[in-house]
């Protein structure tokens, strides 16, 4: 019984250590980064880097028009976020606020544009969010290796 109860508690130690909280909070940053990347390719012309759409235009103008800014501000916020947030977020760079900006931008959504999406899938990228803002984005991040440096040049 001690031998199984050493091993038991090997294996959660294990599970609960910093690699695997790394591995999690990694699939958490590249999973929530597919989701917004993909949604801001979606705005942008075909072949361009990032000319926005005319029926992006459309969209903003009509069907997400209660969003409480103006129309051509929130249609270039909402384009240009989904492709620098994600990327910070998959290189682990400034993973919390990246994390608290996508945050604020889902709720906006939810809020004044997609309502009813809440437990499908709005719940879903706000419970990342807020993983990814109160963890941080792990040892397998860019935040890391910085906080690393800092602290190698603290000491010295």
């Amino acid at each position: 019984m001690h031998s199984l109860l050493t091993y038991s508690e090997r294996v959660t130690g294990f599970l609960s250590g910093r690699f695997i909280q790394g591995v999690a909070l990694l699939l958490c940053r590249v999973s929530l980064a597919g989701v917004f990347w993909r949604a801001g390719r979606s705005k942008i012309d075909d072949g361009t880097l990032l000319t926005i759409s005319d029926s992006t235009r459309f969209l903003f103008e009509y069907e997400y028009s209660g969003v409480p800014l103006p129309t051509q501000l929130s249609l270039y916020l909402a384009t240009y976020a989904e492709h620098a947030l994600p990327i910070l977020l998959v290189l682990g760079l400034a993973t919390r606020f990246a994390s608290l900006a996508l945050l604020v931008m889902t709720m906006t959504i939810q809020l004044f544009v997609y309502p009813e999406a809440w437990w499908a899938v709005h719940s879903l990228w706000a419970a990342l969010c807020l993983v990814l803002v109160s963890a941080g984005g792990g040892i397998l991040s860019a935040d890391e290796c910085i906080r690393r440096r800092l602290v190698q040049v603290r000491r010295n």
